[in-house]
């Protein structure tokens, strides 16, 4: 099924018109990630330098013309940067980039959807901006092969619509997501790069732990010995519960300066303790998340018992 584009000249008041920003971020000095996913991004990065030389004047075009769009996969654990590394590349190339997440492109209004995609990839052409998606494993998941009611129907001619957009298109977008499994093969086939961001390995925990601990901080120990510390004991933290230690750990310092009427100095004890409360919290998660896949389980074997129909 042919989509016409939009026509740019004409009113969208039934459909958000989505804004490009201008990202001041680059890769080099404002993301810390570990040395494998670092490895695949600027890999990446050397194609979208040399893009033009490729596909135009080498003449890849030919036999490559989906490759004319550079369509990247940002996919890993939550806080590990792919926000963050989408916006830093807008920045080093010079683009403004367009970041939409799931709730920005479904809609209550049957075949809205499918115009709001339409109406993002025309914003990007006339920005000349990068296209973000968050969120996209909702966006890319296999097409559904049994309709059985409206909103079936209207989840099919979004990713339809996306196919189309994505041949047509011939600039930059990223899809960013937790969840990576479940993509259509459609989908995947048109993905030039997938980058896996993985949890930062003791080299980028050691950076980031360098960043966090912002000058201004009063230490009360040697500040190398202090980093050294914090990054072998947060192992498998991410960058973003990394931050969350800090934002533990300061008020901490503080309110035992107002206890002991003491200068307020930070030291591995205040860190440590913040450390063991996102332990004990992910400990909990885990717990819950099993208790919930096994309770529904529970609930069957307890209306068997009972002689309830299921």
């Amino acid at each position: 099924m042919e989509i016409p584009p939009l026509d740019a000249t004409k009113s969208h008041s039934k459909h958000s018109v989505f804004k490009e920003v201008e990202s001041k971020l680059t890769l080099n000095s404002d993301v810390i990630l570990a040395d494998e996913t670092r490895l695949q991004l600027d890999e990446c990065m050397a194609k979208l330098r040399h893009h033009k030389t490729i596909y135009l004047d080498w003449g890849f075009a030919a036999v490559d013309p989906l490759g004319m769009s550079t369509i990247l996969n940002f996919y890993g654990p939550p806080g590990t940067g792919k926000t963050l590394a989408a916006q830093a590349l807008a920045g080093t190339l010079s683009l403004p980039i367009i970041q939409i997440g799931i709730a920005e492109i479904e809609s209550k209004m049957m075949g809205d959807s499918s115009k709001n995609i339409q109406a993002a990839f025309q914003s990007a052409r006339l920005a000349g901006a990068i296209l973000f998606f968050d969120e996209a494993d909702t966006l890319l998941g296999k097409r559904l092969s049994s309709v059985t009611q409206g909103v079936d129907n209207e989840v099919n001619a979004m990713r339809s619509t996306l196919l189309i957009e994505l041949e047509r298109f011939d600039g930059i977008v990223i899809f960013a997501t937790n969840f990576a499994k479940n993509y259509d093969e459609a989908f995947r086939s048109r993905i030039g790069h997938h980058i896996h961001f993985a949890l930062p390995d003791l080299n980028a925990r050691t950076l980031l732990w360098d960043r966090m601990l912002v000058p201004n901080i009063p230490l009360a120990q040697d500040r190398k010995t202090l980093i050294s510390l914090c990054a072998e004991m947060s192992e498998g933290f991410s960058g973003r519960e990394i931050r969350t230690c800090m934002r533990l750990a300061l008020p901490k310092v503080l309110l035992e300066s107002e206890r002991l009427t003491s200068p307020a100095n930070l030291t591995s004890e205040h860190i440590l303790s913040a450390i063991s409360q996102i332990r004990t919290a992910h400990t909990e998660v885990a717990v819950n998340a099993t208790a919930k896949r096994e309770r529904p389980l529970d609930i069957a074997a307890a209306k068997n018992l009972l002689g309830i129909s299921l």
